[in-house]
């Protein structure tokens, strides 16, 4: 993948339904890197690069396989986990924790917590990034006294190509 003439774009549309160019997203994610002060190295971007091409959540041992399939060098599992990990800490991934696998974020220049829909024949995985969602759980939390430190919304069923295709 290569990146030279794709401009990173924040989304404006808060309705989108993450119709981005893998490209355009690992654009934005370097330059979000750049502003904040951090380092998207090489391994970094392969691994979001990676997770934007497989269009599906990917365990860190897919991407280990993947890694070396590209550039011929075994990586050491710990590598990969600290990569995903800063991937994860800037908002550019997040953990699919049922699947103990990992996806890119459509918007990664605005903060926001995530509901997902994972097909439980496929594997497809759809973000959802819902206001409503995040002020009824901010406000539930509260209401229980409860300090949130990280949220994670899953939904499991069957996606609409599986349903088209039978297999529900």
């Amino acid at each position: 993948m290569t990146l030279p003439s794709i401009q990173p774009r924040p989304c404006t549309d808060s309705d989108c339904r993450a119709q981005h160019a893998p490209a355009e997203r690992v654009a934005l994610a370097k330059s979000l890197c750049g502003a904040r002060g951090a380092q998207l190295t090489t391994l970094r971007r392969q691994v979001l690069e990676l997770l934007w091409e497989s269009g599906r959540p990917t365990g860190a041992y897919e991407l280990i396989e993947a890694l070396g399939l590209r550039d011929s060098r075994r990586v050491a599992p710990p590598t990969v986990y600290r990569a995903l990990e800063f991937l994860m800490s800037q908002g550019f991934v997040s953990k699919i924790e049922s699947r103990n696998a990992y996806v890119p974020c459509a918007h990664p220049e605005r903060r926001h917590d995530c509901c997902f829909f994972i097909c439980k024949d496929c594997g497809a995985t759809a973000e959802l990034e819902d206001p409503r969602i995040e002020q009824f759980l901010h406000e539930q939390a509260a209401d229980l006294g409860y300090r949130v430190t990280r949220r994670v919304v899953e939904v499991v069923g069957t996606c609409a190509s599986c349903i088209a295709a039978g297999a529900a």
